[in-house]
């Protein structure tokens, strides 16, 4: 990859911050959005270089790139539902819970009062 230029760019202050929260919505980092923005804008307008490279890829490598110990010995996943049974899921709440399991004993207020 090409060494990357770098730019000292003046902007308004409510352009930044409203840059850098478009930014973190999107989990990329304000250089990272600044630069989506431009391509994107070149692009629009039909100036973006055939040569420009592409944008670095975000987020972890893929699998295939994991070390060799650890694609030798999967390890299985445990199923969400592996320690919950379909009894138990149904059974009231345990007598030291917080969430009450019947609410019959609480009273009801009435809307007309």
């Amino acid at each position: 990859m090409a060494e990357r230029k770098k730019l000292l760019l003046r902007l308004d202050p409510a352009i930044h911050d409203a840059v850098a929260r478009w930014a973190s919505d999107e989990l990329r980092s304000t250089n990272a959005q600044i630069e989506f923005l431009l391509r994107r804008a070149l692009a629009q307008a039909n100036r973006l270089p055939d040569d420009a490279g592409r944008l670095p890829r975000r987020g972890r490598p893929p699998k295939s790139a994991a070390s060799p110990k650890s694609a030798a010995s999967p390890t299985p996943a445990a199923s969400p539902d592996a320690a919950v049974s379909p009894d138990s899921a149904a059974s009231p709440a345990p007598a030291n819970s917080p969430v009450p399991s019947d609410t019959s004993d609480y009273p009801v207020e009435d809307p007309d009062d």
